[in-house]
C-alpha cells in the first residue's frame, strides 16, 4: 500500500489507516486471538497507521494494540486519544442523560498521556489527539500541554477529534496540528459545510474520517438490527431505527448500485470516495476477510462520472437521523454541528 503524508508536520502513515475499536467495544463481543491475527494481516497488507484510545475498552484496546504491533513497532504509527474521565474502578465517568465527562485540563492530559504509554508499552505516541473538546478548558492550555508533551519526547504529533472549525483554528495557532480526526462518510457529510474540511485544507492539516464505512451500514451486508448483539451500539443509534433506517437503506442502494456498475464492493466505492480526497480514512473490523477487501480500495481510480454518480446517490443531507444517541451528542464541540436530518 502507498504511503502518504498526513498534514503538514512530517508525519508519514499508509493511505489507508485501521480503527481498532471495534475489537473491545461497541458491535459486541471480540476475541483477542482473531483480532491479533487480523492486525498482523493489515501488517502484512502495508497498513502502518493504527488508531485506538484511553476509552475503547476502556483501556483494553491500547494494551491489545500495543502487545499485538510490539514486533513491529519501528514500521508502524499509533494514535490514540485521550480526555475523556474514568473512576476508580477504569468505568467512563458519565453526566445525567449519559453525557460521558470530559477533562481536558493540563493536569489530566499529562497523568493520561501516562497511562496510555504504559498500556501501550511505547516511549512515544506517535499521534495523540483529544478525543473531544472540553468546553471549560480554553483550547489554548489543552494544546498546549500537548504541546510540552511533545517537546517531553512522550508525543510526537497532536490532533483533535470532533473539533469545530473555529477550534482547530485557535489550537493550530497554539502548535501545529498534524491531523483532525472527524466522522466523514457518504453516509455522514456534515464537515462539508461547517467549515471542518476547509479549515484542515487551509492550515495543512490532515483530515482522519473514522466511521468511514456508516457504522457497517455502507457495506450494504447490514439490512436489520437482528443478529446484533444485545451490546451493540447499533441497537440504540439513531440512524439504525425504525424509519431511519428504512430511508438510509435506500440511499445504501444507491451506492450499491453505483459500485455493481463499476464492478466493485459498496464499502470499497465508499472508501474510494474518500482516498480520492487525499484522506486517511481509518475503516475497523474484526475479520481478515474484510479487511483485505477495505485494503484492495486503495487501488480503485474514481472518473468523473463515478464522482458524479456517487453525488447523485448520496447527496448532502440524505442521511436520516442524528449519528449519535443525545448523551454523545452533547460531547461533540457545538460549532461543529449542523445537525443532518
Amino acid at each position: 500500500m502507498k504511503s502518504v503524508k498526513l498534514g503538514s508536520q512530517g508525519l508519514t502513515v499508509s493511505a489507508l489507516g485501521f480503527g481498532c475499536m471495534g475489537m473491545s467495544t461497541t458491535y459486541g463481543p471480540s476475541d483477542d486471538k482473531a483480532s491479533r491475527a487480523t492486525l498482523a494481516r493489515a501488517v502484512d497488507l502495508g497498513v502502518t497507521l493504527f488508531d485506538t484510545a484511553e476509552t475503547y475498552g476502556p483501556f483494553h484496546n491500547e494494551r491489545l494494540v500495543g502487545s499485538a504491533l510490539a514486533p513491529v513497532r519501528e514500521q508502524v504509527r499509533i494514535a490514540t486519544k485521550v480526555g475523556f474521565v474514568f473512576d476508580d474502578d477504569g468505568n467512563m465517568v458519565t453526566h445525567d442523560g449519559g453525557r460521558p465527562a470530559v477533562d481536558c485540563s493540563p493536569e489530566h492530559l499529562r497523568t493520561a498521556v501516562d497511562g496510555s504509554l504504559g498500556r501501550l508499552g511505547v516511549e512515544q505516541i506517535d499521534l495523540l489527539y483529544l478525543h473531544r473538546i472540553d468546553p471549560k478548558i480554553p483550547i489554548e492550555e489543552s494544546v498546549g500541554a500537548m504541546a510540552d508533551l511533545v517537546v517531553a519526547g512522550k508525543v510526537g504529533h497532536i490532533g483533535l477529534s470532533e473539533a469545530s472549525a473555529a477550534t482547530i483554528r485557535r489550537a493550530h495557532a497554539t502548535h501545529p496540528l498534524t491531523a483532525v480526526q472527524n466522522e466523514y462518510s457518504l453516509f455522514e457529510r456534515g464537515v462539508e459545510h461547517n467549515g471542518v474540511l476547509e479549515a484542515a485544507r487551509e492550515l495543512g492539516i490532515g483530515f482522519v474520517p473514522y466511521s468511514p464505512l456508516g457504522r457497517g451500514m455502507l457495506t450494504g451486508a447490514l439490512t436489520s438490527l437482528e443478529g446484533l448483539d444485545d451490546s451493540d451500539f447499533r441497537r440504540h443509534d439513531p440512524r439504525f431505527q425504525g424509519e431511519n433506517l428504512d430511508a438510509n437503506l435506500r440511499l445504501v442502494a444507491a451506492i450499491g448500485q453505483v459500485a455493481a456498475g463499476k464492478g466493485v464492493l459498496p464499502s470499497q466505492l465508499a472508501l474510494a470516495w474518500l482516498l480520492d480526497q487525499s484522506h486517511v480514512p481509518i475503516p475497523g473490523t474484526r475479520r481478515i476477510q474484510y479487511l483485505e477487501d477495505n485494503a484492495a480500495s486503495a487501488d480503485i481510480v474514481l472518473t468523473d462520472a463515478d464522482r458524479a454518480a456517487l453525488e447523485d446517490a448520496a447527496p448532502i443531507g440524505t442521511a436520516v437521523g442524528d449519528r449519535y444517541p443525545a448523551g454523545m451528542l452533547a460531547t461533540l464541540d457545538t460549532d461543529a454541528e449542523p445537525r443532518q436530518h
